[in-house]
Formats: structure tokens, C-alpha cells, sequence
């Protein structure tokens, strides 16, 4: 492998024009393509198998236009006036028919079944109607009411429409015939536009509900901060402009084929905004990583081997950019495995990343040497040349990695302990951890995904943020019994935590029933979890007593249902990783001791990572630094996905670090002699390297999407957690422990393990065979 990436770097650095143009043609290609043919991104979150979207696929089948996505609209009174006021009901019955106008939407006609459970649907409506005239009489009465009220005009029911009972919110609630994601383009800005025009001149504001809103830009100013810094330690370590400027341009080349590519092929299949961010992170990250670790060995072979660039490229690309091929499988291999859990979701987030990941790694092997010939020799100015070869004549470089390595080395039982328990302290708040997706609750004060949650909450309680679709089907071939169906709903009302529970429709046949369950808590109240068991429990008793099961769906238990999926599949792939970690680094460091220390090592990381992403974003500590003004629950795909990057990116450090301590036993150095020349050499690009990683995962924090941000977060205090306590201090320490023993293997297993020459041996031997 060191010996063909050898002749690779040197073809590419003496033909760059080829390399380079291969990689412009394929970019230009994809933004066409994606100039042509633009993909829609989708926030929405669904795994295939879980209750909830049983209950979908139930619907599909038997009640089409039920099973499509949710829409709300909320509106709000002028200053002064309410929606009791007669010269503002008009013009909120105006946006309603609108909304029902659209071809997208279904009008509740639809959901009326055959002409008898019309007939009943239109005594219920009567019974409304008399209710609201009644409240209507109490307000002008100067009483207060006490529960929202349907909205009437004319006598006539407004379907979807509640007023709060203060009567300065009025919330509109309807449905689409297709999930959101197949809506046609501009559809939703077409209701939106026809919802408002009938409130021209009436000061009534409209806030469109979460489903509606557009998502939260992909990338913005956290994210260009993020790249500053990474500029700055780039230029700090490589000490120019043009060298610090090589890993930015190969890691947004990366980027942009990858992430890029996923979007050209997005019309092709469900494009979720967070999977494109994960590529998106990972590609700036590796793709700076990986470009540094081999532009920083290109420049040590030209100022401490006095190599030409076209040969320290050649020897850089097969040494380091051997190790780079091997810390990008290793991602790749980490993020491939998720696929094999089968849940759909994660495989496409998974493959999207997986593949930016092995761009990012094709890009430093041939776009980066091709770079570096353009360049030539300007990589290390005679300057630069200079300063090196002063700090090497007075034994000052790495003077700082040294003494920490030595110091490690003498305290090695004291600083491996003291990790161990700020880690393990770290790790105290996952014991409480719970699982969901956030709501619009999480997202921060001021925007209108926020707002809208707040003034449903304040005006009608939480729940109606988060309502739950109950569906009752016949257990026989016969319909099911309206007055069954109607003491069904009877007793869904009286569950605890439940506010309310209607039927809203009727399948043609008659043997499905819909009913609206709005809980009294919010969608991510542990409260509301309890509610979706609960009601589940109870179908059995239904179907004894009415004939009918009991199915849940909706947003708020597809939620639900996805953080109990994931925490059923955690130790599954929890166990994959290690075992996966284990294997790769026997093979590749020829070790038993470490493999062993290194996969405790990423247990420790893991666990810390997801006991501070829990204070943080469930408890609330510190949360106002990341720009957070609310807590909830930790986003339900989180602990699997940072389980399989972070593995994936700590084995990179893994790599670079052991490899080279590696390197010097095996050149003859003792235990602990090698540990403190190996850390030298190596932990200066290391650290800068998570210092970057880290940089870019943090800029996510500070994105709109209140996903976004927690896998921001988890991943940046992963990186930093693993490169900095566990890499830089625990790992030394117990390589200092061991000595000599760490690097031990049975000879029948080193007989039976290829040799994938990591460290580029067989590639230096013949080049010193060739010299000679």
C-alpha cells in the first residue's frame, strides 16, 4: 500500500493538471445537476417497523387522505381585539376556506365516511355550533371562558378552527393528502400566501406552525467561525498562507463532491437536512485533518531530510497518507456498520457520511499532491528552512511535547486514574438521560418555530403541540359500532393526561375511526410518553369489550417510538464498534495490549460525551454559553450516530499517535523511550488537528436546528474528550505502564495477521535498498 500511495503522490505532483481537472470536471457536473434538478430537504424523522408508523401504513391503505402530513397555522389577534370581535371572524373564516381551497389539502368533507356518518357528522357539528353560540352569549355577557371554542359563522362551523378561550389566538389545524416531503415544490408557500391574503388590512398576524416553516439554513456563521479557526491553527502549525490555505481547499473540494453529490441524487430518494449536515461536518473535518497530517509530513521530509518536494510528497503520500487511508476505512467501515442495525433512516445518514468521508480521503491522496506540485518548493520558505534547522540545532523542537511526554511517563499511574475519574464524572449525567426528538420547543427564543409554540402553549395549553392521532380499527369484517366508537372516545378522555379526545373521521367502510388525543403535556414531556403506553395497553381491553384496536401515530409518538428503537439498538451497535475496534487494531498494530486500552479508552470517551451532551441539553447547565435558552430531551439518534463517528475519528488519532510510538520501538528504542519519541513527534499535528475537528463541530452548535446542534455539541466535546484527556494523557500514560509488553503478540497469531505497513517500513527499506 505505502509503496503504490508512493508512486501515486509523485504521478500527481509532476501531473497536476490531471488530477486537479478530473476532480473540477466531476464538481462542475454535479452543480449542474443540482442547477437542473434541485432536491427538497426534509426535517421530518420516521423509521420504518416502530407502532406509529404501523399505524401510517394502516391509514395509507384504508384512509388515504389521513395519512398524509400535518399542517398548522396559528393566528393572532391585533392589539386590542379578539376573535370574538365580529369584523375579524369574517376574514379568519376567509383564510380557512383558503387553506381548504388548495388541491393539497384535504377538506373534512373527505373524512366523513358513508351518508350515515355524514348525517352523524353533522350532528356533532350542530352541537358545536350551539356550544359556540353559547360561549359566544357568555362573552358578551362580560363572563370569562374557561375552554377554547370552535369557530362559528353564520351558524356554520369553521372545521379545523379553535379560539382560545381569551379569544386573542385562534389556531387552524389540517391536513395534506401526501406527506410533506412529496408536497409539490412552492405548495406550502402557496397555502401560506392564500392563508394571508383575506387578512389584508386586519393587523391579524399569522404564524405558520413547525411543518410549515422553512428549515434552518444548513450552514452559517457558526460554521465560517469554525473554518476561521481551523485557518488559524492551520497557519500556526504549518507556518504560511499557502500551506495552511491547501487543507481548506481540499476539504471544501471534498465537500463539495461529496455533500454535493448527495444532493444531485437527492431527487432519487428522501433527502434529510440532518443527513446532509453530517456530511457536511464530517467532510470539513476529516478533509482538513487528513490534508494536514500528510502537507505537515510533506514539509518535516524537505527541512529534516532535505528532500526535494517532488520526493517528500511522494514519501509523504506513502507513509502518512497510508495511515490517512487507513483512519478514513476505518470511519467509513464505523459508519457502514450502521447500516446493518436496518433501520432506513439511519443507513442513508450513514451512507451519505460514509461516502464525503471516502471523497475526503481520495481528495488528499490525489487533488493534495497534484496541489502541492503547483506549489513546488515555495511549501517551505527559505525562512522557515532557517528557524528549523536553529530550533534542531539547539534540541528545542518538540520541546513542549517531550516534557509532557516525560512527565506522563513518570506519573503514568496518577494521570491515567485521574482521566478515569473526570471521565467517569463526566459520564454521571447519562444515567439520566432520556431519548426523543426535540420540538419547536427547543429551538431558540425569537424565531418563529419558538414563537408558534408558545403562543399555542399560552393560549391553549401545551398538548396541542403535540396531538395524538388514536386510530380505532374493527377487529371484525364488520364496520365499527358508532355507539362503541362513542364510548371508546368517552373513555379516552378520562385517561389521565388527556385534555381531550374527539372522532374526526371516518374511514368509507366504516371500520376505521379517527380520533384527536390532545395530551395536557407537551410533545416531549415524559408525561406524554406514559400517555402513548398507556393508551396502547388499553387496546386489548377495547377489543374485548368494542370490538375494536387501538392504534397511536402522529409526530409526538413516531418520537416516541424512534428513542425506544434506538435504545433497543444501542448496545447492539455498541457491541459491533468494539468488537470491530478490537480486530482492526490487533491487525494493525500487532498488540493485544493495544487494542484492549484503546477500546477503553473510546468507552470512556463515549460515555462522557454523552453525560455532558445530557447536562447540557436535558439539564440545562451551562446551556446559555452554546446560545440555549431551553432544555429537553437528548435527540433520539444521537448516542448511536457519535458512537460510530467518534469511534471512527478517534481511531485517526489512534493512528497517528501509536503509529509513530510504534515506529520508534521498532527502530530500537525502549518501552517507555519510545512512548516519549513517538509522542514528540507526532502529538504537535495531533493536537492541532482535534483542535480543528473540534472548531468545526462546534460552528453546528450555533445552527437554527435544535438536532443540528446537540450532534454539533456531542461531537465537538467527543473530539476534544478523546484527542486531549484520552489520547494525549491516558494512552501514554499506560504505554508508559506497560513498557516493552505493549507491543507483544503470540506467534501464531502474528503468523496469521497481514502486515499493512502503517508506519510506510517496507517503502523506506526500498527506497534505501534503491539508494544504496
Amino acid at each position: 500500500m505505502s509503496t503504490l500511495l508512493y508512486r501515486w503522490g509523485k504521478t500527481a505532483f509532476a501531473h497536476p493538471a490531471r488530477f486537479l481537472g478530473a476532480w473540477l470536471v466531476l464538481l462542475a457536473v454535479i452543480i449542474g445537476s443540482i442547477a437542473l434538478n434541485a432536491p427538497k430537504l426534509s426535517s421530518e424523522v420516521t423509521i420504518n417497523g416502530v407502532p406509529a408508523q404501523r399505524v401510517l401504513e394502516q391509514l395509507e391503505d384504508e384512509l388515504p387522505a389521513a395519512a398524509g402530513g400535518a399542517g398548522q397555522i396559528v393566528y393572532r389577534a391585533p392589539q386590542g381585539g379578539t376573535f370574538f370581535d365580529e369584523q375579524l371572524v369574517a376574514p379568519l373564516a376567509a383564510s380557512m376556506d383558503a387553506i381548504y381551497g388548495n388541491d393539497e389539502v384535504v377538506n373534512p368533507a373527505e373524512l366523513a365516511g358513508s351518508a350515515k356518518d355524514q348525517a352523524a357528522a353533522q350532528q356533532q357539528a350542530a352541537a358545536q355550533v350551539e356550544a359556540a353560540e353559547q360561549a359566544m352569549a357568555a362573552v358578551r355577557a362580560g363572563q370569562e371562558l374557561e375552554q377554547p371554542v370552535p369557530l362559528v359563522v353564520e351558524g356554520q362551523l369553521v372545521p379545523g378552527v379553535t379560539i382560545s378561550p381569551d379569544g386573542t389566538v385562534a389556531m387552524a389545524q389540517f391536513q395534506f393528502k401526501k406527506q410533506i416531503i412529496d408536497l409539490p415544490a412552492g405548495a406550502i408557500e402557496d397555502i401560506l400566501d392564500a392563508a394571508e391574503e383575506p387578512l389584508a388590512g386586519t393587523d391579524i398576524e399569522v404564524l405558520p406552525g413547525s411543518s410549515l416553516q422553512e428549515l434552518p439554513e444548513v450552514a452559517g456563521a457558526g460554521e465560517a467561525v469554525g473554518l476561521v479557526v481551523a485557518a488559524v491553527v492551520l497557519f500556526l502549525v504549518l507556518g504560511s498562507v499557502v500551506a495552511a490555505g491547501l487543507p481548506l481547499l481540499t476539504a471544501l473540494l471534498g465537500v463539495g463532491v461529496g455533500v454535493g453529490g448527495a444532493y444531485a441524487l437527492g431527487h432519487f430518494y428522501e433527502l434529510g437536512s440532518m443527513s446532509v449536515v453530517l456530511g457536511l461536518m464530517l467532510g470539513l473535518a476529516v478533509g482538513i485533518d487528513y490534508a494536514l497530517f500528510i502537507v505537515n509530513r510533506q514539509r518535516r521530509l524537505i527541512m529534516r531530510e532535505r528532500l526535494s518536494a517532488h520526493e517528500a510528497t511522494g514519501r509523504a503520500v506513502g507513509t502518512a497518507g497510508s495511515a490517512v487511508f487507513f483512519a478514513g476505512t476505518t470511519v467509513v467501515i464505523a459508519l457502514a456498520a450502521l447500516t446493518i442495525i436496518g433501520i432506513s433512516l439511519l443507513a442513508t445518514m450513514a451512507i451519505i457520511a460514509a461516502a464525503t468521508v471516502a471523497v475526503s480521503v481520495a481528495v488528499a491522496l490525489t487533488a493534495l499532491p497534484a496541489l502541492l506540485g503547483l506549489v513546488g518548493e515555495r511549501i517551505v520558505s527559505q525562512k522557515a528552512r532557517t528557524r528549523f534547522e536553529g530550533r534542531e540545532a539547539q534540541g528545542t523542537d518538540h520541546g513542549t511535547a517531550r516534557r509532557w511526554a516525560t512527565f506522563l511517563s513518570q506519573h503514568r499511574f496518577i494521570a491515567a486514574a485521574s482521566v478515569v475519574v473526570v471521565t467517569l464524572v463526566l459520564a454521571i449525567p447519562a444515567l439520566d438521560m432520556r431519548l426523543g426528538l426535540p420540538s419547536s420547543e427547543n429551538y431558540n427564543s425569537g424565531t418563529d418555530q419558538r414563537e408558534s409554540y408558545e403562543t399555542v402553549s399560552n393560549a391553549f395549553g401545551e398538548g396541542l403541540n403535540g396531538p395524538l392521532l388514536v386510530v380505532l380499527s374493527s377487529t371484525s369484517d364488520q364496520p365499527v359500532d358508532p355507539k362503541a366508537a362513542g364510548a371508546v372516545v368517552a373513555e379516552l378522555g378520562e385517561v389521565k393526561d388527556v385534555a381531550s379526545a374527539t372522532a374526526s373521521g371516518m374511514s368509507e367502510d366504516g371500520r376505521t375511526v379517527l380520533v384527536s388525543l390532545i395530551p395536557e403535556a407537551g410533545p416531549t414531556d415524559p408525561s406524554t410518553e406514559t400517555l402513548v403506553h398507556t393508551l396502547r395497553d388499553r387496546s386489548a381491553d377495547f377489543g374485548d369489550r368494542y370490538d375494536v384496536e387501538l392504534g397511536v401515530t402522529g409526530q409526538t409518538a413516531m418520537g416516541i417510538d424512534i428513542a425506544e428503537k434506538m435504545s433497543d439498538v444501542m448496545p447492539i451497535y455498541l457491541g459491533i464498534v468494539v468488537l470491530l475496534s478490537l480486530v482492526v487494531l490487533t491487525i494493525v498494530f500487532r498488540s493485544i495490549v493495544v487494542p484492549l486500552k484503546a477500546t477503553a479508552g473510546f468507552l470512556l470517551t463515549i460515555l462522557a460525551t454523552l453525560g455532558a451532551t445530557t447536562a447540557v441539553f436535558q439539564w440545562g447547565w451551562l446551556n446559555g454559553l452554546f446560545g440555549l435558552d431551553s432544555t429537553g430531551p437528548v435527540m433520539a439518534l444521537l448516542p448511536i450516530l457519535v458512537t460510530g463517528i467518534a469511534y471512527g475519528l478517534a481511531m485517526d488519532y489512534q493512528v497517528f499517535l501509536v503509529s509513530s510510538m510504534r515506529e520508534s520501538w521498532v527502530h530500537g528504542h525502549s518501552g517507555r523511550e519510545s512512548v516519549i519519541d513517538g509522542f514528540s513527534h507526532s502529538s504537535r499535528v495531533v493536537v492541532a488537528a482535534a483542535v480543528i475537528m473540534t472548531a468545526v463541530f462546534a460552528g453546528f452548535i450555533f445552527n437554527g436546528d435544535p438536532m443540528i446542534k446537540q450532534i454539533g455539541f456531542a461531537l465537538a466535546i467527543a473530539i476534544a474528550i478523546d484527542a486531549f484527556l484520552v489520547r494525549m494523557t491516558l494512552v501514554p500514560a499506560l504505554m508508559a505502564m506497560f513498557g516493552d509488553r505493549a507491543w507483544r503478540l503470540p506467534a501464531w497469531l502474528d503468523r496469521l495477521l497481514p502486515d499493512l505497513d502503517i508506519e510506510g517500513d517496507q517503502l523506506l527499506k526500498r527506497l534505501g535498498e534503491k539508494q544504496s
